[in-house]
C-alpha cells in the first residue's frame, strides 16, 4: 500500500470551500471512476467537513476547511505503481479549481452516487 498526502492552504471560506470540494468530487467521479459521499462538519461533530472517496484500489478522504484543504488517501497494489503522477495529477486539478474565481464557480448537485456490487471478474 502507498499514501498520499496532499496540503492545500487557500483563502477561500467554507462556503466557497465545499463548492470546490464537490466539483472536486464530480472530476474524481468521471477520471478515477470513485465514489463519494460528502459529511458536513455540524454532522459529524467536527469543525471541518470530509469528502469520502473510494473504488477498488482508492481509499481516501479530503478535509474540507475554511483555510485548507488536506487530502490523504491509500492507494492499493495497481494504483501504487502511478502515485508520482497521480499526485502531479492531483496537484494541476487543485491548481485549475483554486484559481477560479469563487463567485463564479457553479453550484455542483451534491455527490452521493451509490453503486451496485461489482462482479469478481472485473
Amino acid at each position: 500500500m502507498s499514501d498520499i498526502h496532499l496540503h492545500r492552504p487557500h483563502q477561500l471560506g467554507l462556503h466557497a470551500a465545499r463548492r470546490i470540494a464537490h466539483l472536486w468530487a464530480q472530476k474524481a467521479e468521471k477520471k478515477f471512476d470513485v465514489t463519494s459521499r460528502y459529511e458536513e462538519g455540524s454532522a459529524q461533530g467536527s469543525g471541518h467537513d470530509t469528502l469520502h472517496f473510494e473504488n477498488a484500489g482508492i481509499q481516501g478522504q479530503m478535509q474540507v476547511q475554511a483555510d485548507q484543504f488536506v487530502l490523504t488517501a491509500k492507494l492499493g497494489f495497481l494504483f501504487s505503481a502511478f502515485k508520482e503522477p497521480l499526485l502531479a495529477k492531483l496537484n494541476a486539478q487543485f491548481d485549475e479549481l483554486l484559481s477560479q474565481p469563487a463567485q463564479t464557480t457553479p453550484a455542483p448537485a451534491a455527490p452521493n452516487r451509490s453503486r451496485p456490487a461489482e462482479s469478481a471478474h472485473r
